[in-house]
């Protein structure tokens, strides 16, 4: 369902060809589908070998991480740094991108196969390293993408509907995270393991980025008046 939604809205990004940031969001939306179809293999409760398991999931958080980038890069976009749709712009996204991929991946596969030691598990079972990578970073990648846009938004469009669409991408986000680290334990207790609150977190996830790519969409339609 989620890969389908994010073909949908590329399709649609294509449409808007004037659009400021078309390619950018394009890539957004390219990173959440492969997220999306590592999240299916890796937690998706397929009979995968344990080190396979390991190679898909160091690829999902890398993937995470990476794609978290792009949406901040997005929201830097808005502010014409860079000359949009340009060979230097996608390029940067890209290839910053891809480094972050790189690194990520190489920091979970260390730490899954133990091939130098250095980001091994320690005793009770925490990783710093990884920790930073998987958690705080996209955290703080998301954060400033919101407020990037929210300061567009109201002072250089001087417009209060887009923020509608933003505030409640934030809020479903942040329900799916609800679920995924608080509510989740409960319902996999409740059900004896038998399921967890992956889809409802993937749900409201998938609802955030339609949500976004809404408010991307409203913010650049040819009418609103921009401050001189």
């Amino acid at each position: 369902m989620a890969i389908m939604a994010s073909l949908v809205l590329l399709w649609n990004s294509e449409k808007k060809r004037a659009a400021v940031g078309r390619r950018e969001i394009q890539i957004f939306l390219i990173g959440y589908i492969l997220v999306s179809i590592c999240e299916i293999i890796s937690v998706g409760g397929f009979p995968l070998s344990n080190n396979v398991r390991i190679a898909f999931s160091a690829v999902h958080i890398a993937l995470i991480v990476s794609t978290s980038w792009i949406l901040l890069l997005n929201g830097i976009v808005g502010y014409q740094v860079i000359d949009d749709g340009t060979f230097v712009s996608v390029g940067a996204m890209v290839g910053s991108s891809l480094l972050f991929f790189i690194a990520t991946g190489y920091v979970a596969l260390d730490t899954g196969y133990n091939w130098t030691g250095r980001f091994a598990y320690s005793s009770d079972y925490k990783n710093i390293a990884l920790y930073v990578l998987y958690q705080l970073l996209p955290l703080i990648f998301i954060v400033g993408f919101f407020l990037l846009e929210t300061n567009i938004v109201l002072r250089v469009l001087k417009e209060k509907k887009p923020m509608i669409f933003l505030a409640s991408a934030a809020l479903l986000f942040a329900i799916g995270q609800i679920f995924q680290y608080i509510v989740s334990t409960h319902i996999c207790n409740g059900t004896d393991g038998k399921i967890n609150g992956a889809f409802l977190e993937t749900l409201f996830t998938l609802l955030s980025v339609i949500t976004l790519w809404t408010f991307w969409s409203s913010i650049t339609e040819d009418d609103w008046p921009m401050a001189v």
